[in-house]
């Protein structure tokens, strides 16, 4: 960013008029902990431009995090993502769940994971976003014992990956719900079995430094990881769940792989007997198909 030009593209407080920039009220919210800048003024969209395109032909970066990409609208974030093109691209869309008088999460969380959908449409969809309505029911569902969470009223994944997949990046914590901040952690005595499903379901699964490195963990996401390359099982692939109980969640993958989480291990009826167990763990079972 030329510095010649710092005073004119960041402000504590801008003159220009938000309202122009953010059409809907979502897109409304502030960030203290950063100065804003001014997308709509063309110098400012033009050298961040070209900065993005330098840092990807020259340093080798090919792709965007769009960070608290409910700051500004999808229109700035569609116009960085034509002029740059890279080849992969994720936004930060973090909002709450809808929680109950009981201070659990609804059952009905379609409003929360439709705003996600509506932010990957209006960049142009070819940008991805974070699934924050997987994770959150996710790890509720596992904290609660209530894995019935699992399975929404249509009978398919509650989540984003339950409608837009292909656009969906899975995750169990990242680093600011985990690791060292710790905003919004998943239990850790249960990361396993959060692995355990987005690394076997659809949308764009990922694993955080820590789980994978700091954590013990490395062999057995491995495990996981290597299944799911194995048995081709892509962001788009079709779920099919078989068991979605309190104690006991099952699903087929793409007729390939049979995935199980929750305490209750009474799950054999549900598998095929040409199905053979490819890795398991504490609370978890994954079956291939022979």
């Amino acid at each position: 960013m030329a510095g010649d030009v710092r005073k004119e593209i960041l402000e504590e407080k801008p003159n220009f008029d938000y309202q122009i920039q953010l059409k809907k009220k979502q897109w409304l919210v502030d960030f203290n902990g950063a100065p804003d800048i001014d997308h709509l003024n063309t110098r400012v969209q033009r050298e961040l431009s070209d900065w993005m395109n330098w840092i990807k032909t020259e340093i080798g970066f090919d792709g965007w995090r769009f960070d608290f990409a409910k700051g500004y609208s999808p229109d700035i974030t569609k116009l960085y993502m034509g002029n740059t093109r890279p080849e992969f691209a994720v936004g930060e869309i973090w909002n709450p769940l809808s929680y109950g008088s009981d201070g659990k999460p609804n059952n009905d969380q379609d409003g929360h994971r439709r705003e996600l959908t509506e932010w990957v449409k209006a960049v142009g969809g070819s940008a991805t976003a974070f699934d924050f309505t997987t994770k959150g029911i996710l790890q509720a569902a596992l904290v609660e014992g209530e894995l019935w969470r699992l399975k929404d009223s249509n009978g398919g994944p509650p989540g984003m990956i339950g409608l837009m997949p292909e656009n969906a990046v899975t995750f169990v914590d990242n680093h600011d719900t985990g690791s060292t901040q710790k905003h919004w952690p998943f239990p850790s005595d249960k990361v396993m079995q959060g692995y355990v499903y987005i690394l076997t379901h659809p949308g764009i699964p990922s694993i955080i430094y820590d789980h994978f490195f700091d954590w013990g963990l490395k062999e057995e996401i491995s495990k996981l990881a290597m299944i799911r390359i194995k048995n081709g099982i892509r962001a788009s692939s079709t779920v099919r769940i078989l068991a979605s109980d309190p104690d006991l969640y099952v699903a087929a993958i793409d007729d390939k792989i049979i995935a199980k989480i929750g305490p209750r291990y009474e799950a054999g009826h549900l598998v095929p007997t040409n199905f053979r167990i490819a890795t398991c763990g504490n609370d978890y079972v994954v079956w291939e198909k022979q």
